[in-house]
């Protein structure tokens, strides 16, 4: 698969899919929420009061599929994989949303941690999961409700040898957009999650000795929205399945 973020959109427009983690590397990648406009006030202050989870690259006028962040993307067909839920509950996991497409709805585009990989990757870090996807965990903490919207911080996670926690903590803080900085290092437990090995999305990541999980606020924070909050409709991207900009990456 090619490289460029206009060739990748493009693919998955016609069928390809799969995790985009270390895809066009040096562009951003964003999570995905549609909701009704009934809905996207709430959103978005949701969005605003848990800005780590919910960094907001854009939002969509209702009923376009479009964005500026990908000059001709479709936001109904671009992603290689959609999650589709009616009242909370998800329904299907379709590679295109074209038919389920309303003019009502307004898309909310969120930064993705996969966005700064590349950076952590340049500064020397190892990549403990190319080809797969990031480990991520629903935590016991809750972000701070609007309006009807309300659950729980989702979190993805990276093993960092311990020598370059501080390297990973000193990128990542310099680019909110994509999350900023870790919300947690070390002891899993101290988020409520009980076995770092069973991730509740995404798949396990391989730690090598000396490695300390870092846990950063991650966008799948909208979809536990989703589920605890129960739109009556809904759109997201699959987890790990992201759609990619043409923006570069900014440190």
């Amino acid at each position: 698969m090619a490289d460029s973020p206009a060739e990748l959109r493009a693919a998955f427009r016609s069928g390809e899919s799969g995790p985009t983690s270390g895809l066009a590397p040096g562009h951003a990648q964003a999570n995905l929420l549609v909701v009704s406009t009934d809905w996207a006030y709430d959103v978005l202050l949701f969005a605003q009061r848990n800005r780590d989870a919910c960094p907001v690259l854009d939002v969509t006028d209702a009923g376009s599929p479009g964005t500026p962040l990908a000059p001709g993307a479709d936001l109904r067909t671009d992603l290689p994989r959609y999650r589709v839920w009616r009242d909370g509950r998800l329904a299907d996991e379709p590679t295109d949303v074209t038919d389920v497409w309303r003019d009502d709805l307004v898309a909310f585009l969120v930064g993705c941690s996969f966005t700064f990989d590349t950076a952590l990757t340049r500064a020397g870090l190892p990549w403990r999961y190319p080809g797969r996807n990031v480990s991520m965990y629903v935590t016991d903490q809750q972000c701070r409700a609007a309006g009807r919207v309300h659950g729980p911080l989702v979190v993805s996670m990276r093993p960092v040898p311990e020598a370059s926690v501080d390297t990973a903590v000193r990128i990542t803080t310099l680019m909110p957009a994509s999350h900023g900085a870790p919300v947690h290092i070390g002891d899993p437990a101290e988020l409520g999650i009980a076995d770092v090995a069973s991730p509740d999305f995404g798949e396990r990541a391989m730690f090598e000795p000396g490695d300390v999980p870092m846990f950063w606020a991650c966008g799948v924070t909208l979809q536990a929205a989703v589920m605890a909050s129960r739109p009556e409709f809904a759109i997201t991207h699959a987890p790990g399945h992201m759609f990619i900009t043409d923006v570069h990456e900014q440190t």
